[in-house]
C-alpha cells in the first residue's frame, strides 16, 4: 500500500515567492532595491522577507490557508534563489535562519505547515565547491562534483560553456549526483531542514536527476526524520515513474492546470501566454472533453497519491490564470470552485485571490500590493467561500469522484463520503438549466439544497434533479439530502 501524508488531504496551499510577498522593517536590507510597486525585472530585488510573511499570517488564516509552499529561501545571488549559493544558510536578505525559525514557529502555532523548495539538480557559480573548481582549475579536489569538460572553466557569457549546466546556462552548473559525496551532501541538506522544522520539500526539476535510486534514498532519509514530510516533485507530464510509493508523494499537477485552462479560459485563452510553457499546447475544451480529462486525472494514480496531488492554476513559472483568461474574473471564480472541489490539495499562487495579473516570467512575479483599495474584494470573498466549503465537507477532501453529466459548456460531478453527497455543477457558457441523474444516490422525492451559488431548493423526481438553474459563467454546489 502506498502511504502519503494524511495532512496534505486537508491542506489549502498558498505559494509564496519570498522576494515579492511582503517585507518587514525588522529585517535589515541592502540599499539598491527596486521599488516595491515597479514592474519586476529578471535581476532586480524587491526585498521581501520571511518576517514579512510572519506579519501577514493573520491575512492568510483569514483566507483559510493552512499550508505554505515557499519558493527557494537559501542564500543565492538571484531574486528567485534557484541559483543556490549555500544550502545550509537562509538568505540574509530574507532574514537568515533566525527569520525562518520565527516563521516556522509562528506558522506551526497556527497549525499552518510549510514546505520549502529544494534545488538539487544544479547549484550556482557561487556554490563553494564550484567556486573552488573555478579558482583552482584541474587542481581542485571537487572536480567530480560536476561534469567538467575542460579548463579554464568558461563560467560567464562570451565563450561556450565547457561543463554541463541546466539549459546551458553558465550560472547553473549541474551537480554530479553519481558522485557519493554529492549524494551524501544533498541527503544531509534534506535531513537538516526537516529536522529544523520544515514540513516537506517541493523538488525542482527532479526528472533531470535521472536516477530512481537517488530519489528512493532521498525519500528514505527524509521520511526517517519525519514520516509526515511531504515530497512533491515538479513534473509537468504523467509521473507514474516517481509515484509508486518509493520516491515522491505527489507532483505539481500541471495536467490539472492544463485541463482547467482549456475549459475555463477556453476561447478567451491568450495563446501567447500558454505557448512555450511546460504544459503546452493547451487545446480549448468543451464540457465532455473536460469531463474526460478530469476522469483521466482521478484514475491516473493510486488513490492515496491522487488525494495529495498539488492542484495549481498558475505559479512562478507560468503566466497568471487571470491574464491567460483575458482578465475574466468569472473564469477565475469558476476554476477556483473546481479546484476546491476536486481531489487533491489546492494551491493558490500568492495574490490570485485579490485579482493579481501577470504575463510570463518575470511579470508573473510582481510584488503583492498591500493597499487594500487595489484588491478585488468580491473575488477574495469568493475564494474564502470556496475554501470554507472544502473545509466544511469531508467529501470534498477524501470523497469519491464521479462525473454525472457533461454537455455543451456544463459539467456536473459528484463528491461523496458515506452519506455526505455533494454535486458540483460548472457552467462556462450562458445561463441554463440542467437535469442530473441521481437515481443511484437518492430515494424518490429527496431534495438537494444549495450550499454555494444561487439560493434555491430542488426536488428529485423519478431519480433526476430537474430544473437546476445555473447562471452564466457560474457554478452551483448542491448537497443531497434525504426526504423529510
Amino acid at each position: 500500500m502506498i502511504e502519503t501524508p494524511q495532512w496534505v488531504r486537508h491542506a489549502i496551499f498558498y505559494q509564496i515567492f519570498p522576494d515579492r510577498f511582503a517585507k518587514s522593517a525588522r529585517v535589515p536590507k541592502p540599499s539598491n532595491l527596486e521599488r516595491w510597486e515597479d514592474p519586476p525585472t529578471h535581476y532586480g530585488f524587491k526585498g521581501g522577507d520571511l518576517l514579512g510573511i510572519v506579519e501577514r499570517l493573520d491575512y492568510l488564516q483569514d483566507l483559510g490557508i493552512n499550508a505554505i509552499y515557499l519558493c527557494p529561501i537559501f542564500q543565492s545571488t538571484a531574486n528567485h534563489r534557484y541559483h543556490t549559493h549555500d544550502y545550509y544558510r537562509v538568505d540574509p536578505i530574507l532574514g537568515g535562519d533566525a527569520a525562518f525559525r520565527t516563521l516556522l514557529d509562528e506558522a506551526h502555532r497556527r497549525d499552518i505547515r510549510i514546505i520549502i523548495d529544494g534545488v538539487f539538480n544544479h547549484a550556482s557559480r557561487g556554490f563553494y565547491q564550484f567556486n573552488h573548481a573555478l579558482e583552482n582549475g584541474a587542481a581542485s579536489p571537487y572536480l567530480d562534483w560536476f561534469y567538467i569538460k575542460g579548463f579554464p572553466l568558461h563560467a560567464y557569457e562570451g565563450k561556450p560553456v565547457n561543463y554541463e549546466a541546466w539549459w546551458g546556462i553558465p550560472a547553473l552548473p549541474k551537480l554530479n549526483t553519481s558522485t557519493p559525496a554529492v549524494r551524501e551532501f544533498i541527503f544531509g541538506v534534506a535531513e537538516h531542514w526537516i529536522r529544523f522544522g520544515a514540513d516537506g520539500w517541493r523538488l525542482d526539476v527532479p526528472g533531470e536527476i535521472d536516477d530512481d535510486e537517488f530519489w528512493r534514498e532521498f525519500r528514505r532519509r527524509v521520511k526517517a526524520v519525519n514520516p509526515d514530510a511531504y515530497l512533491v516533485g515538479e513534473i509537468w507530464h504523467p509521473a507514474h515513474r516517481w509515484l509508486q510509493g518509493d520516491q515522491f508523494d505527489a507532483v505539481m499537477n500541471y495536467l490539472f492546470t492544463k485541463a482547467c485552462i482549456g475549459f475555463f479560459a477556453g476561447a478567451k485563452m491568450d495563446a501567447h501566454l500558454v505557448s512555450g510553457v511546460g504544459y503546452a499546447p493547451v487545446p480549448v475544451l468543451d464540457g465532455p472533453a473536460f469531463a474526460r480529462a478530469l476522469q483521466e486525472l482521478v484514475s491516473m494514480y493510486d488513490r492515496s497519491v491522487r488525494d495529495v496531488q498539488m492542484n495549481l492554476l498558475d505559479s512562478h513559472d507560468t503566466a497568471r490564470f487571470l491574464s491567460i483568461a483575458g482578465q475574466d474574473v468569472s473564469a477565475l471564480k469558476l476554476v477556483t470552485l473546481c479546484q476546491m472541489t476536486f481531489p487533491g490539495a489546492p494551491s493558490i499562487y500568492y495574490g490570485d485571490e485579490v485579482g493579481m495579473v501577470g504575463g510570463k516570467d518575470p511579470d508573473c512575479r510582481r510584488a503583492f500590493n498591500w493597499d487594500e483599495s487595489s484588491w478585488n474584494h468580491d473575488l477574495r470573498d469568493y475564494f474564502k467561500q470556496c475554501i470554507a466549503l472544502r473545509k466544511r465537507y469531508r467529501a470534498l477532501r477524501d470523497g469519491e469522484f464521479q462525473v454525472l453529466s457533461a454537455a455543451g459548456n456544463v459539467v456536473a460531478y459528484l463528491r461523496s463520503w458515506g452519506e455526505e453527497k455533494l454535486i458540483v455543477v460548472l457552467n462556462c457558457g450562458p445561463a441554463t438549466t440542467v437535469e442530473i441523474e441521481v437515481r443511484d444516490m437518492l430515494t424518490q422525492h429527496a431534495r438537494a439544497d444549495v450550499v454555494l451559488g444561487r439560493p434555491a431548493e430542488y426536488l428529485a423526481f423519478d431519480g433526476r434533479l430537474r430544473g437546476v438553474a445555473i447562471p452564466e459563467h457560474a457554478g452551483v454546489v448542491l448537497r443531497l439530502l434525504p426526504a423529510q
